[in-house]
């Protein structure tokens, strides 16, 4: 009977890859995508472009956010499936849930910069004793700048005072309400959008710049992760997305005019022409494989230096990092998810994909008996199991 259940099974698995070879590239799925308002999601909008002119590989909801805060709860519950967030907030993440989610690339490098309202600062030594306002509290923000403030020989507890809003329009709204001499870490395209409204603001640190003058690492600001069920469960579309974002992100750099457009469109900034003038300056990227692990690890390894609580407390073993599917195992878990329900094979698909093709000669070899064997056990069980 199991050879019978075999061999019907290995039937259906090799019609459903002869069927899959002849299909069309794009796919029924839908792949839910969070992103943050900011340069992260200026990297995904292309997504969406290339979904309404029938490039992209499958269907995209792209869901956009204010603050980390809120994609956090949305990636564990599992209602979204990949998430573009804060390099060290991934790490915590992954250390929080037992290795519930994986890095998939660097997609940002260093965004931030301080401006000011006035012309009294002109280097670090000149924020003692000043209050700065920042968003980001817990995530790149507020440990790139206490590393720096700690770098140049200032306490960020006791020589500074750091306020921070739950977003960077927050940070623009105060600093445009305080008439003169106010002071903010912010990251692009925010500093542009400022800097377009009020003539007087001034950016006064790179904190890329600052940051490369006392490390060998690469700043990173933002990486792009998925789910590890996600992942396990879906290959292909997880495949898929990598090659679809790969483009986006390369039409954020090269067609600016259309990648504004979206972005004011998508709500990621308020008009087009921001977005076109802070693009360059978003060091968007599209960062896997080893280059993204050498990378992220030297800065995770940089911030837990400095605070073991910035990456969750420890560093993320080698499971942190997303390794693409082979092959074989994408076929097989397209297998699984036609022909099992629970754990068990649903003879009724495996029937239903069959003889179709039995009718039209598809498929010869395979005896009528072996279906009718089965039929009377509508789903079989044992077979995921090597009974």
């Amino acid at each position: 009977m199991m050879k019978k259940l075999t061999s019907l099974l290995l039937s259906a698995a090799l019609l459903v890859g002869m069927l899959a070879c002849g299909a069309s590239a794009k796919t029924n799925t839908t792949v839910r995508v969070a992103g943050l308002k900011g340069p992260t999601t200026m990297g995904l909008v292309n997504l969406l472009a290339m979904e309404q002119n029938g490039t992209a590989s499958q269907n995209y909801d792209l869901q956009l956010y204010g603050a980390a805060d809120e994609v956090v709860p949305k990636l564990i519950k599992g209602e979204v499936d990949i998430a573009a967030i804060p390099a060290n907030l991934a790490a915590t993440l992954y250390q929080k849930t037992s290795g519930g989610i994986q890095v998939m690339a660097v997609n940002t490098l260093g965004v931030l910069y301080v401006v000011e309202k006035g012309d009294t600062v002109h280097s670090f030594a000149d924020l003692k004793g000043r209050t700065i306002l920042s968003t980001g509290k817990g995530t790149t923000p507020e440990y790139v700048l206490r590393y720096l403030l700690r770098k140049n020989g200032i306490d960020p507890d006791k020589d500074v005072k750091i306020e921070y809003y739950s977003e960077a329009s927050e940070v623009t709204a105060q600093m445009a309400a305080t008439k003169k001499d106010a002071i903010a870490v912010l990251p692009q395209p925010y500093v542009t959008a400022a800097q377009m409204k009020d003539s007087s603001l001034r950016v006064v640190l790179d904190l890329t710049r600052e940051w490369n003058k006392g490390c060998d690492t690469q700043l990173i600001t933002g990486v792009t992760v998925v789910r590890t069920a996600y992942a396990e469960e879906h290959p292909e579309e997880v495949i898929n997305f990598l090659k679809d974002y790969q483009k986006s992100v390369d039409a954020a750099n090269d067609d600016l005019d259309g990648t504004a457009a979206l972005c004011e469109e998508v709500g990621v900034v308020a008009k087009a022409a921001i977005a076109k003038k802070a693009l360059p300056k978003c060091n968007i990227v599209y960062r896997i494989g080893d280059e993204m692990k050498a990378d992220v690890n030297a800065y995770l390894q940089v911030l837990y230096d400095a605070s073991p609580a910035a990456v969750g407390g420890k560093l993320p073993d080698a499971n942190f990092y997303y390794t693409k599917a082979t092959p074989g195992q994408v076929f097989w878990r397209s297998v699984q998810r036609s022909f099992y329900v629970k754990d068990q094979i649903d003879l009724s698909a495996v029937v239903r994909t069959l003889l179709p093709a039995l009718r039209i000669g598809h498929i010869r070899a395979l005896s009528f008996n072996t279906v009718n064997d089965s039929l009377s056990d509508h789903r079989f069980h044992g077979f995921a199991h090597g009974n």
